[in-house]
């Protein structure tokens, strides 16, 4: 087991009282959770790597107040400053990047270079939102009225929560936290009650600029640690016009109703059952190293995850003989070891769920080619290690419909192109999507309105890997979110059309005449 030094290095320690860490934390406040006691354990040997006391609704009501004063100063500060702000926290993840990947591998279970990575990913978009601080643009509209001119504006929204999930614990609330805070919005993350400690090392990285930044408040980044109870009086709680949550379908419809009910907004990224299509005119080559990382990469727990291959029938044999080939040299074991590429599932748990799933795919006439047997030689005992699973399967069994958050590569055959994207398509979920073809007019039409229905839709390239530049996320069952790149900025921002008149008259819009 790797030494929990990086805890030390990172300050996380200093965030405890004995062996128990604080659950609320707002800069200006380190308190205790006032609920029941939780422990979090590495997924790589099961051992217990901290311990808190659940967060409460109750303690909500405090940070919230925090919250509301901290946002008073921050949309007075000009976005600038804001982005300085950011830039400053991305240089402090740079300087902590081995680190705060040490905390990834421990909680996640991720490889050492995926962890890497994802801290990168935390430092790329720190980048991107610092330019986006000076870009908050409106626009300028011409008005049917003499002496009038009309403008659009981007105002600050107001406190953001970002409710997070475990496989991708830092990417996904600096997608949210770094542009919220170049609009001018503090930000409370609940983090999913298996990734604590990165809660915290991020909440320390963040802490660490202010300390050097007076002017602006503390509590613009806060963190509360709690278990269900708290993300339902977060989403219910009028102090967060918007609410960011990734997490599963089940989760999201639950936060959606609840936010909707008070007609607040909400930023959903929920299940991905993505899938590639391989054409038969396909470089079977690059396919097949792109099947391979998005299917098996992070032990299958990725939202943008490979779990569909839609097949033209003349390759589909060689492909699966390959696939299976390459699955069964997999280094599968301690993520932490240089060489292994597939790390532990988070929990027993996703073990079972993974095992029913297969369980339930032979039921309904699937072939498993190879994989979904438990490996626990020359792992760490207590971790749940899997080999990717292979299955060939008719694409309308009900359980390829379905989004099992493990290794598990469902191989589909197809005829016709058409046939090819109407299987794409027919899932109720529509995060990532890929095809590999040399044909330009397969390309073009999987990318075309009667194409991919997905938020994400890529040619000769996997289903997972988003660059930081795109706004990030699908349709349907997805959840409609958009975060990271492009205008997702705009989610943590509220617009307003202003109308000046600089003439002697009153005219009224539309040729109304009042008199």
């Amino acid at each position: 087991m790797m030494t929990l030094a990086c805890l030390d290095t990172l300050g996380i320690n200093t965030l405890k009282d004995g062996d128990t860490y604080y659950s609320v934390l707002t800069g200006n406040t380190k308190l205790m959770g006032q609920g029941s006691t939780f422990s979090a354990q590495s997924p790589i040997d099961g051992v217990t790597l901290s311990t808190f006391n659940n967060a409460t609704p109750a303690q909500l009501e405090k940070v919230n107040a925090e919250l509301k004063d901290a946002f008073k100063v921050l949309r007075t500060i000009p976005a600038p400053r804001r982005g300085e702000l950011v830039r400053r926290i991305g240089d402090e993840a740079r300087k902590y990047k081995n680190e705060l990947a040490q905390v990834i591998s421990l909680e996640a279970g991720k490889i050492v270079p995926e962890a890497l990575g994802e801290v990168q990913e935390w430092i790329d978009v720190c980048d991107f939102a610092v330019g986006q601080s000076r870009m908050l643009h409106g626009l300028s509209i011409v008005s049917e009225r003499p002496g009038h001119r009309m403008m659009e504006q981007w105002q600050p929204l107001g406190p953001v929560a970002v409710i997070t999930a475990f496989n991708f614990p830092m990417a996904v609330w600096a997608w949210n936290a770094m542009l919220g805070l170049v609009c001018g919005d503090p930000i409370l993350l609940k983090p999913s009650e298996k990734a604590p400690l990165c809660a915290l090392a991020m909440y320390q990285i963040a802490q660490n600029v202010l300390a050097d930044m007076p002017d602006i408040p503390k509590a613009a980044v806060s963190v509360m640690i709690g278990d269900r109870e708290l993300g339902e009086a977060i989403a219910s709680n009028t102090t967060f016009p918007l609410v960011s949550a990734t997490g599963s379908t089940t989760m999201g419809r639950e936060v959606a109703k609840t936010v909707a009910g008070r007609l607040g907004r909400s930023l959903l990224e929920l299940g991905g059952n993505n899938a590639m299509i391989v054409s038969d005119t396909a470089d079977l080559e690059l396919a097949l190293r792109a099947i391979v990382f998005s299917a098996a990469g992070t032990a299958g727990q990725r939202c943008t995850t490979l779990r569909r291959l839609i097949t033209h029938e003349s390759i589909v044999d060689g492909l699966v003989e390959r696939l299976a080939k390459s699955y069964g040299s997999l280094p599968v074991g301690n993520p932490l070891i240089e060489g292994n590429l597939v790390g532990p599932l988070i929990d027993e748990g996703s073990f079972n769920r993974m095992q029913t799933a297969l369980d339930t795919a032979k039921k309904q006439g699937g072939d498993i080619i190879c994989g979904g047997e438990r490996v626990t030689e020359n792992v760490p005992a207590g971790g749940f290690y899997v080999r990717p699973a292979i299955v060939r399967i008719a694409h309308d069994a009900p359980i390829v419909h379905e989004e099992t958050f493990a290794p598990i590569l469902y191989v589909l055959t197809y005829r016709s192109f058409d046939e090819a994207i109407e299987i794409q398509n027919e899932v109720p979920q529509g995060l990532s999507s890929a095809v590999f073809t040399e044909s330009m007019r397969e390309a073009e039409m999987f990318m075309s309105p009667a194409g991919s229905d997905c938020g994400i839709a890529n040619v000769n390239i996997g289903t997972s890997g988003a660059e930081i530049g795109g706004a990030f996320g699908g349709e349907k069952e997805t959840g409609g979110g958009r975060e990271s790149g492009s205008d997702a900025w705009r989610n943590y921002m509220r617009r307003t059309t202003n109308t000046v008149n600089y003439g002697g008259d009153l005219p009224l819009a539309q040729g109304i005449v009042f008199e």
